[in-house]
């Protein structure tokens, strides 16, 4: 196995072990070649193909792509959440979602023999990528500190060691019950329901360390936590600005969306410290003709290159220019909209009028006339749509500069009409869906009194515990049981040897999955791995096959219909899990578990009960496309304390890195599924054969001595002053403002302490980080 870079924790004064390499063996040296193709194209048929080849899917592999993401027939991709397209293309798919697709598919398998021949410290010395390789998981199996393997369990057995050790807690919120995104919502209702049928509201998410912030500024200032507009709005819109996405990798199809765009002549902004593929140009894999004749199009008509965490000055910036025009162009300013519709506007200009251009130039690290090039494009255009992602959210900042992106929107009257409105990009296929129908660690008493009353049971009132304060509570011993429904914990959460402490201090940890990963390894002192059917997969129970419902980023809620035998006879639903695990900790529960597993239908009919928006579910989830969740935004009904969109007033934040520092962000590459690593290639970015990379201004490298592709040592410092560390990384020069800095997760995680979350959202500062880089010693 490859060794990677050494890792030095904050919590022991010497170096700790060799970590291993998350992604597979480089197949020969680094390389970095600046990538100067179009986005999607040959380029993304070919590694498809590629693909397909390596996994033996060839057959499997174009039936499921013909299956994904049709409405109603078909199954939704468990990659993205980017909308299905309303048109009913019959190719509404893209590279990554294929592979994603092809990746749970594999013929491979691992059993009993898998386990009985490797221990579980063996696999620790496994690559991330090798773990998963290994293809799907087959039957339950429990740990065996005896012997240092898994060994077979039968699920009734499974279900009771999971039920005795909650039953036998001092108090439920001793439990933490995690959940990744690709949780259906019917299997995320019941998940929400037994955690709060047995005393706690400790439902720690994704979302806690991707789009909290942006759950959060919206609701404050609009009172919803999600966007308002749908993909037609993006059919519609005059001007699309695009902010702190890397669209072509984290959400192919929105390509599609950006072609059509500049055809019909509308301008699209891209702001980014990286110029990412998206923002060039792409030759769309379903349009047959630009792929026969190599016809690219362009995906954008400017591209700015904030630095890190200066988004919001240079938004501030471009309210700041839309003020001014107002002095002399009445029209520059929505004030019918701003005096019926919006409370707090006249401290906002104030604000802006307070805001010098040196400032947020200095901020935002842009020149006004930089700044001014957005503005005009944002005061020309009748209806706007601002986008963004994690580059937004992942900061101290991410509140503040969602509200101040709705700040903008607000001054021209860009919401609740054709054409306009934030638009948030979720990462993962269901993390919003999550969200709706209950996973909630501060869920609202509306909610919570629905619950009791149509289910019969008392939910806690007090706020439970997020992803970082579950990983404290862990480290600590106030959580003894931990419980993960998807995902790859172990990766995903900042400062791993912590993380990884916190996992192995717990009395209990569960994890349901469809493939070994590392989480599987780091474990608590009993630990279960309990094998579930994947999204592509046939649900067979009592009352026949069975569909589950998912939620896009844009608040759509449509049904999704595996199409392929599973993967083994003894795999489980998420729901029947759920179940299983409920009826062994509640023995004496009212909740008729078993009864909801017979038919979805009767889980869904309880949800439409509980869930605002979900009335008449089960008819109107079988509707062409589905069904919009109402978003009483969009009507210009504001759920906020004064009844109206509220204006906020942050000052900005001070982003700039102190002189020898520099500030970096961390992120995926182009062939990586957030924690899961499909190869050592970044094609985008030009790198193959090489993830310990950091990238740098080459300003930057000349001033510290450092030679390209030269080896570099990395050292973050913490807000309470401890240090992390990485070395054997290399330096490769990149277009990135001069004082940034930019490599992967979830390698880079290390270097995020868990003390480093924002003040404002609870998460972790990924994109934020403080580092010094120098020549390795």
């Amino acid at each position: 196995m490859v060794e990677g870079p050494r890792v030095l924790s904050a919590d022991s004064d010497e170096q700790a072990r060799l970590e291993p390499n998350v992604g597979p063996a480089p197949e020969g040296n680094p390389e970095f070649h600046p990538y100067h193709h179009p986005a999607a194209g040959w380029g993304a048929a070919k590694s498809v193909t590629r693909f397909l080849v390596r996994e033996g899917a060839l057959v499997d592999g174009p039936r499921a792509i013909m299956r994904m993401n049709h409405e109603n027939t078909g199954f939704d991709c468990p990659g993205c959440a980017w909308p299905d397209d309303t048109k009913g293309l019959h190719l509404d798919i893209c590279e990554n979602g294929i592979k994603h697709v092809t990746w749970e598919m594999t013929s491979k398998r691992v059993g009993r023999e898998f386990f009985a021949a490797h221990s579980v410290t063996e696999l620790s010395g496994w690559s991330d990528y090798d773990l998963e390789n290994q293809g799907r998981l087959t039957e339950p199996m429990v740990y065996d500190p005896d012997t240092d393997h898994y060994v077979p369990v039968s699920w009734k057995d499974a279900f009771e060691v999971v039920g005795r050790a909650l039953r036998e807690l001092d108090n439920p919120n001793q439990a933490s019950f995690y959940t990744s995104g690709r949780l259906g919502n019917e299997a995320t209702f019941l998940y929400q329901l037994m955690a709060r049928e047995l005393g706690t509201n400790n439902l720690p998410d994704c979302s806690n360390m991707c789009h909290e912030a942006s759950g959060r500024a919206l609701h404050a200032s609009l009172g919803t936590g999600k966007g308002t507009v749908d993909l037609q709005d993006w059919e519609t819109a005059d001007a699309l600005f695009i902010l702190g996405v890397n669209a072509a990798s984290n959400a192919p199809r929105m390509l599609t969306a950006l072609a059509e765009a500049y055809h019909r002549g509308a301008q699209i902004v891209h702001i980014n410290p990286l110029v990412e593929a998206a923002a060039t140009r792409t030759i769309v894999p379903h349009d047959f003709t630009d792929m026969a004749l190599f016809k690219t199009t362009r995906t954008s008509t400017l591209n700015l290159q904030p630095r890190i965490g200066g988004d919001m000055a240079l938004l501030r910036g471009m309210a700041k220019a839309v003020l001014d025009q107002a002095d002399s162009d009445p029209k520059a300013l929505d004030r019918e909209f701003i005096d019926r519709h919006t409370a707090g506007f006249e401290e906002y200009r104030a604000l802006c009028e307070g805001t010098s251009w040196d400032e947020i130039e200095h901020q935002s690290g842009l020149s006004r006339a930089d700044v001014l090039k957005a503005a005009r494009v944002y005061g020309e255009a009748a209806r706007s749509i601002v986008s963004w992602c994690l580059g937004i959210s992942q900061h101290e900042h991410g509140v503040d500069t969602v509200r101040e992106i709705v700040n903008l929107l607000l001054l021209r009257g860009n919401l609740g009409r054709e054409g306009a409105g934030p638009s948030p990009v979720r990462g993962h296929s269901n993390v919003q869906g999550n969200r709706t129908c209950g996973i909630d660690h501060r869920p609202e008493d509306e909610f919570l009194d629905r619950l009791a009353e149509v289910c019969g049971i008392e939910p806690p009132r007090e706020h439970g515990l997020d992803t970082v304060h579950t990983v404290k509570a862990m480290h600590s011993g106030d959580v003894k049981v931990f419980v993960g429904m998807g995902g790859n914990f172990a990766l995903a959460a900042p400062d791993t040897p912590y993380t990884y402490a916190a996992l192995r201090n717990c009395d209990l940890t569960v994890q349901v999955s469809t493939k070994l990963n590392r989480s599987h390894v780091v474990h608590g002192r009993q630990a279960l791995i309990l094998p579930c059917l994947g999204r592509t997969e046939k649900d067979h129970q009592r009352k026949g096959i069975q569909s589950t419902s998912v939620e896009d980023s844009m608040s759509m809620v449509h049904l999704s219909i595996g199409m392929k035998r599973p993967a083994s006879s003894h795999l489980l639903s998420e729901p029947a899990i759920i179940a299983g695990m409920a009826r062994a900790a509640l023995p004496d529960s009212a909740t008729p578990w078993d009864w909801y597993i017979e038919d979805y239908d009767r889980i869904r009919d309880t949800m439409a009960q509980v869930l605002d928006g979900f009335e008449d579910f089960n008819r109107r989830v079988r509707l062409p496309l589905g069904f919009r969740i109402k978003q009483p935004a969009r009507e210009l009904v504001f759920l906020t304390p004064s009844g109206r969109a509220e204006f906020s007033t942050a000052v900005l934040p001070d982003v700039v890195p102190a002189p020898g520092t520099l500030a970096l962000g961390t992120m995926r590459s182009h062939d990586q599924w957030n924690t899961t690593i499909y190869s050592d290639n970044d094609r985008y970015r030009g790198v193959k054969n090489l993830r310990t990379l950091v990238f740098m201004n080459r300003g930057d490298m000349r001033e510290r001595g450092i030679a390209d592709m030269g080896p570099v040592d990395i050292t973050s410092t913490a807000k309470d002053g401890s240090q992390r560390s990485l070395s054997g990384y290399l330096a490769i020069p990149y277009d990135i403002p001069r004082g940034c800095a930019a490599g992967y997760m979830p390698e880079m995680n290390v270097l995020c302490a868990l003390s480093d979350y924002s003040t404002q959202s609870d998460q972790p500062i990924m994109k934020h980080v403080k580092v010094t880089i120098g020549p390795a010693a």
